[in-house]
């Protein structure tokens, strides 16, 4: 699955979940691609986050929490 893919199919959280676990990277890729990765993530949750209503609250905290790994990442790199 692809990124547009994922971003464009997903309307609940949970589905957000399961189309994110398709195009998560392998474990040792660059943490280039981790930033990247964690970082559309986050639009997709917040995206998913106005559709399903429901879980606004929750999917707001999955945006934010993957936004915040994207920072960790990329500060880590710098130390």
């Amino acid at each position: 699955m692809d990124w547009n893919k994922a971003a464009d199919e997903a309307r609940t959280l949970m589905q957000a979940h399961e189309a994110l676990s398709r195009v998560m990277p392998r474990p040792n890729a660059p943490k280039r691609t981790w930033v990247e990765y964690h970082r559309r993530s986050a639009a997709v949750y917040a995206r998913v986050a106005e559709i399903d209503r429901g879980h606004f609250h929750e999917t707001m905290f999955w945006a934010t929490r993957e936004r915040e790994k994207a920072e960790s990442i990329e500060q880590s790199a710098l130390t």
